[in-house]
């Protein structure tokens, strides 16, 4: 497809199914967490997509190695990759899809602001600082409520970290060479870099597996095809034909649809801070990412 000066209808359906993706994706996390290990899951789904990503690239001759100049800029976005997912894998085994959502979907509030001081014309205008607030208050909000379900403050701060991580690979990304790297090569380091390393640290969280069943199997394959390999490469792809934005803006979907999910399929508990912490940062997210 030529490359679009707005999002079109294509456009709006497309981001919307992709924010219910990942959405979605954070309660099969979850569930998959009663079989697997997180931090093994996290590696196994790692190793996974390396491999369908890696045979994808293969038949479209795209190269695998990456240009001497970013390879230490690869190797730590891959470091940063395989934190972040420690993180957010044993978040959701500690806390709710809910909480856990709200926070690792601020990861804009934290790259914005490290922007605003480390990237030129990336600086906060007074309406996307007011975005900022906000979709901070929200976040503090999140955390600051103990009484709307089981959630565990370790899982909530380690959902803030995955955040940071996220928002450390983007800067990565932006201020090396690997802003110059095709996508995929990108992905595949990451992908590369982090199934090692979650694999190896695995064992000191405990057991590999636990009360593992051939639906735990089913959830770790929908996160390597629809999630970690083709899913970012499909978000890559709009990029590419959409305002980048126009597709930020849609950002704030995921945590709504996270915390709807969370609640409709596996029962949680959400209180009224729960709903205004999410409003807060969806609203935040949206004046962030409006240029």
């Amino acid at each position: 497809m030529e490359r679009k000066s707005h999002i079109d209808l294509f456009g709006i359906v497309a981001l919307t199914l992709f924010s219910l993706n990942l959405g979605f994706n954070q309660v099969v996390i979850k569930f998959a967490n009663g079989g697997f290990q997180p931090v093994f899951m996290a590696g196994l789904r790692s190793a996974g997509a390396l491999v369908l990503l890696g045979l994808w690239m293969w038949a479209r001759g795209v190269p695998l190695r990456l240009p001497s100049e970013g390879r230490m800029a690869g190797i730590i976005a891959g470091l940063l990759f395989a934190i972040e997912f420690m993180f957010l894998f044993s978040a959701l085994d500690l806390t709710t899809v809910a909480r856990a959502s709200i926070v690792f979907y601020s990861m804009p509030v934290w790259l914005a602001l490290a922007a605003h001081f480390v990237l030129p014309g990336e600086r906060l205008t007074a309406l996307r600082g007011v975005g900022l607030i906000l979709a901070m208050a929200g976040v503090v909000i999140a955390l600051a409520d103990r009484g709307s379900g089981p959630g565990n403050l370790l899982g909530d701060l380690m959902a803030l970290g995955a955040a940071l991580c996220w928002a450390g690979i983007a800067l990565c990304v932006r201020v090396t060479p690997l802003s110059r790297i095709p996508a995929e090569q990108q992905l595949f380091w990451q992908l590369l870099v982090s199934a090692p390393v979650l694999i190896v640290l695995a064992p000191g969280f405990g057991p590999l597996v636990r009360d593992l069943a051939l639906i735990h199997w089913v959830s770790l394959g929908y996160q390597m095809v629809f999630i970690a390999s083709f899913g970012f490469l499909f978000w890559f792809w709009l990029m590419k034909i959409y305002p980048a934005s126009g597709v930020a803006s849609f950002s704030f979907l995921s945590p709504v649809f996270a915390v709807a999910l969370g609640w409709a399929l596996l029962g949680e508990e959400t209180g009224l801070r729960i709903w205004l912490a999410l409003a807060l940062v969806a609203v935040g997210l949206v004046l962030i990412n409006r240029r």
